[in-house]
C-alpha cells in the first residue's frame, strides 16, 4: 500500500563533467529543451518566471531558485490548473564528475502508473542531460 501525495522517489545520474560544468548547463532555463523534454521543446522568460509553451502538460510556469554555490536547482511548475509542484534537485560532487539527483513526488491523484510513468520520463531527461554533457566534453 502507498501513501498517495507523500511517496518519493530519488532518481541519479553520474556524469562525468565538473559539477561547476553540470550545474552551469543545467541552471540555465534556455537548455531546458534540450534535455527535459518533460517541460516542453520551447521556453521563454516572463519576468522571473520561464513559460514552457509546448509542454505534454500543456503551458506551464516555471520558477527557478537563484543561482547558488551548492548545487540546487530546486524549481517549482504551476500546471495549467493552477497547482504548483516543487521539484527539488541537486548538483553533487562524486569522485571526478558530479552527480544529479532529481526527487519525484507521488501527487494525491496519481495511480501507481502514472508514478511510473512520470519516474521514467525524468530518468529519461537525466540521461539525455549526461549524453548532452558528456559528449561536449
Amino acid at each position: 500500500m502507498n501513501s498517495h501525495g507523500k511517496e518519493s522517489r530519488h532518481l541519479g545520474i553520474y556524469i562525468d563533467r565538473s559539477v561547476d560544468d553540470v550545474y552551469a548547463y543545467a541552471s540555465d532555463p534556455v537548455n531546458l529543451p534540450a534535455w527535459a523534454h518533460g517541460l516542453g521543446d520551447s521556453i521563454e522568460k516572463a519576468g522571473d518566471q520561464w513559460i514552457a509553451e509546448s509542454s505534454p502538460m500543456g503551458r506551464v510556469t516555471i520558477t527557478f531558485v537563484p543561482p547558488n554555490e551548492l548545487g540546487v536547482l530546486d524549481h517549482d511548475v504551476t500546471l495549467p490548473s493552477g497547482r504548483t509542484v516543487h521539484n527539488p534537485v541537486r548538483v553533487i560532487a562524486s569522485d571526478e564528475g558530479s552527480e544529479v539527483v532529481f526527487t519525484i513526488r507521488r501527487q494525491p491523484e496519481m495511480s501507481d502508473a502514472d508514478f511510473e510513468r512520470d519516474a521514467g520520463m525524468v530518468a529519461a531527461d537525466l540521461a539525455r542531460l549526461k549524453e548532452l554533457l558528456e559528449s561536449a566534453s
